[in-house]
């Protein structure tokens, strides 16, 4: 599972609203992180309900396989952790010379924070190709 979620995949949340969102992630300390920041009203959707699901899939029709890792839990938004930030940037857009600076200029501005997603239980790798 781990090996999966190191992939540049995109995670699909959902909160109570309900709302669902695409978003680039990091799983590590078994939890998922991601940003958010002024442009989104996502920190206070979770201060008002903290619940909320996701989900990472692939579907490959050249090969028929679909596999994916769902979850339900509870996010919590905290302060940014520049190092995280970059750590998660980097799984999708590489060594961070490299990035637009639209990418980059987020992590300047004080408004950014992170947003901790923990499984209620320990998430899974399913073969959902059938």
């Amino acid at each position: 599972m781990n090996e999966f979620l190191a992939r540049p995949l995109v995670a699909r949340v959902a909160t109570v609203g309900p709302s669902v969102r695409p978003v680039w992630f990091i799983w590590e300390e078994e939890a998922f992180w991601w940003l958010t920041g002024s442009y989104s009203r996502l920190e206070r959707v979770i201060a008002e309900d903290p619940r909320m699901a996701l989900v990472v899939d692939t579907c490959e029709p050249a090969t028929g396989e679909v596999f994916s890792v769902t979850c339900r839990g509870s996010a919590e938004t905290v302060a940014l952790d520049r190092a995280r930030a970059e750590r998660k940037l980097g799984k999708y857009l590489g060594p961070v010379e490299l990035w637009p600076a639209r990418f980059s200029e987020p992590l300047e501005d004080p408004a950014t924070k992170m947003v901790r997603f923990v499984p209620d239980h320990p998430p899974r790798l399913q073969d959902r190709s059938w």
